[in-house]
């Protein structure tokens, strides 16, 4: 694990933050955004994630039909990495962004890592064994609060129209923010920042470490349309998730009710 946080920190030191700021976005074939420094983090990440467990990498920037064939032809063990996740915020000054790394065994997460280097916070989880932030064990807040009282991590660009104008309307949670990086959102839903999240469809890296480190904080994930988050397509995969099990129950039936 202590590895696995040194190439994190790594590859932001040398590959993200000396071109924070200084470079300029490209758009890829989905209308998202690239630049430089993303291509340069995930090379990185390919040339020394196999130097600690020897499994090839599965990158955001790389063709959809190489993702499709690593994640089917390597299920024994695959690194799935988002090498700058919020490359909007990147790419505009803004510092809400991270360098996403999970080990995956049979489809599911065994290792994750979410660094953050301008709040220099670094999430960690090894499945079985917990979830930290820095050296601290999540989750930091360990209250148990009602959901109308929630502070709720909302994206609605993915949800139905009924659903996405009910979130916003007669919401049943305190209030809602939206960064624009998935893979923090998961890390502070785990950390007690945020009580509740709702996502309409995540990419692969966009999940990949973040749910360990949700759910070795003790947190719980469902999907919009099945009970067992794992159930849904790994490429598009929904999120209705909360910080503790009560939370999560309420937070759930309201969801499926107003879907």
């Amino acid at each position: 694990m202590q590895a696995l946080i040194n190439i994190a920190r790594e590859v932001a030191a040398s590959e993200v933050m000396p071109r924070y700021q200084k470079v300029v976005a490209e758009l890829k074939h989905d209308g998202s955004l690239f630049t430089e420094a993303d291509l340069a983090a995930q090379t990185a990440l390919q040339r020394l994630l196999p130097q600690l467990v020897d499994c090839p990498v599965l990158g955001e920037e790389m063709s959809q039909a190489e993702q499709e064939a690593l994640w089917h032809d390597h299920p024994d063990g695959l690194w799935i990495v988002d090498p700058i996740d919020g490359t909007s915020n990147f790419a505009h000054g803004l510092p809400y962004f991270a360098v996403s790394i999970a080990l995956y065994r049979n489809h599911r997460p065994v290792l994750g890592v979410v660094y953050l280097p301008v709040l220099d916070e670094c999430f960690a989880a090894e499945a079985g064994c917990g979830a930290w932030l820095n050296s601290e064990t999540l989750p930091l807040l360990k209250d148990d609060k009602q959901l109308k009282h929630a502070m709720a991590s909302i994206e609605t660009k993915w949800l139905s129209g009924h659903l996405a104008t009910r979130v916003v309307t007669v919401n049943p949670y305190h209030s809602h923010r939206n960064f624009g990086a998935s893979t923090i959102d998961w890390c502070w839903l785990a950390a007690g920042r945020t009580d509740v999240m709702l996502h309409g469809a995540q990419k692969l890296w966009d999940y990949a470490a973040g749910v360990l480190i949700l759910l070795e904080s003790g947190g719980q994930v469902g999907a919009l349309f099945h009970d067992n988050y794992w159930d849904e397509n790994p490429w598009h995969r929904s999120a209705v998730a909360a910080r503790t099990p009560s939370l999560f129950t309420s937070w759930s039936d309201w969801v499926r009710k107003n879907k």
